[in-house]
């Protein structure tokens, strides 16, 4: 599989031609596991394909029982320059509920190796657990705080079909989470973060200064990027892809040197409403001008109708021309958005 992810890379160097890569990032499933030489070649065949800034952010996402001491100095030696810790709680209990292979002093253990060796580390915590006190949330964030950890991304726990919590809600077992619950953890997250000098730069992200993650902001801030492997998403500014999921599917297809991918062109109204939906969840907020210069006067009438009432709500503001949310109505943004979406105007 690695040797077809480098061909991939190599394969779609044309699609970034007039471009320079600022961020490389592995994700989803557990990279960490893959060996230091496939990581390498992987890093390797990008700087051979690609222009490359000069000191680019590379992540590597993780869980807790991946990292052991010898495996983060391994990381360490090495152009990845960032790690993403799927920590999810400090609590037994938690951590058993939510089915996670790693047992919490696995999640105290390895932040105490790792931030020996990497100076930028972000977390992962969830919260709006059931039955889970304000005390003890504030507990797990608390214990973050104690590593200095420089960016914490926090989720609301999201119940999938077919999962270990589902089947106990499903049972009785535990209760349905609760969005009253979810909104009181979130509140005491902001307020705590904002004590303790971090910046909420995203509706889940909340990074200290020089800290933010460039890969998801490059997202959020509607930049070009390209994914590599199965499932993989990539988008140009105009087009979005993907790659098919099935692994034997897409070995079969990059060993043809064809790229296992569909595309869909975005309509302009697509792109409106992305805008809208990255551009409510940011601290840089929806620009009216950019509404004005890239999709016209309808477009930008039809966002402050839509708009108005919220303002009148105290939930959005406008301030030098961007449209942003208040504290009040950060944690309702997705809501907010979805109500000032078009379905067509073209």
């Amino acid at each position: 599989m690695v040797l077809a992810l480098a061909k991939e890379i190599e394969m779609r160097n044309s699609e970034f031609q007039d471009e320079v890569v600022e961020t490389i990032y592995f994700g989803g499933g557990t990279p960490s596991i893959l060996e230091i030489s496939d990581l390498k070649l992987l890093i390797d065949t990008v700087y051979s394909n690609y222009k490359v800034v000069e000191n680019p952010e590379i992540t590597v996402e993780a869980n807790p029982d991946d990292l052991s001491k010898e495996r983060i100095i391994e990381l360490s030696n090495n152009k990845i320059n960032r790690l993403s810790i799927g920590i999810q709680s400090f609590f037994e209990d938690d951590l058993k509920m939510m089915n996670r292979a790693h047992n919490s002093e696995e999640a105290k253990e390895c932040l105490e190796f790792a931030t020996q060796y990497f100076d930028n580390i972000s977390v992962d915590l969830i919260y709006g657990i059931p039955e889970m006190s304000n005390e003890k949330w504030l507990q797990n964030i608390e214990t973050a705080l104690s590593f200095n950890i420089p960016h914490i991304s926090s989720y609301a726990l999201t119940v999938e079909p077919k999962t270990a919590l589902h089947s106990f809600i499903q049972k009785g077992i535990i209760p349905q989470p609760d969005d009253e619950v979810a909104q009181e953890h979130f509140q005491i997250l902001v307020d705590k973060l904002s004590e303790n000098d971090f910046i909420h730069y995203e509706l889940s992200n909340f990074g200290k200064e020089n800290y933010f993650s460039k890969n998801n902001s490059s997202y959020w801030l509607g930049k070009k990027y390209i994914g590599i492997g199965p499932s993989a998403h990539s988008y140009d500014g105009e087009k979005r892809s993907w790659n098919v999921s099935n692994n034997t599917l897409y070995l079969k297809s990059i060993q043809e040197n064809k790229l296992p991918s569909e595309t869909e062109i975005l309509s302009k109204t697509d792109r409106y409403n992305e805008y809208i939906m990255t551009g409510l969840r940011t601290i840089w907020g929806i620009s009216l001008d950019r509404i004005q210069t890239e999709f016209g006067k309808t477009y930008l009438d039809y966002l402050n109708q839509q708009a108005a009432k919220y303002i009148e709500d105290h939930l959005l503001f406008v301030d030098e021309n961007i449209l942003r949310t208040t504290k009040k109505g950060k944690f309702l943004s997705d809501g907010i958005a979805s109500d000032l979406f078009l379905l067509n105007l073209e």
